[in-house]
């Protein structure tokens, strides 16, 4: 296969698994990540709220306007609409 190494084609896939994420990723998507990676035993730990790199309030007060509405409103606002 012109000299490829297993794998080698997934660059993609390898960097999502190592944590780098995509411009696509919201807050909430990196937070759940890096919850996953900690769990599996990375050895990371969260910010503490304020300190330097940690998201602010502002960034989940915009976070939260891109959010799905619960799966219950979506189908009540559905049944409005009939």
């Amino acid at each position: 296969m012109l000299g490829l190494k297993a794998g080698q084609g997934n660059e993609e896939k390898q960097q999502e698994r190592d944590g780098v994420a995509n411009m696509k990723d919201g807050l909430y998507a990196n937070i759940h990540r890096k919850r996953a990676r900690i769990k599996a035993g990375s050895g990371e730990k969260m910010r503490k709220v304020g300190s330097e790199g940690a998201p602010t309030a502002e960034a989940f007060k915009e976070s939260a306007k891109t959010a799905k509405k619960p799966r219950r409103q979506m189908i009540a606002d559905a049944m409005k609409d009939m």
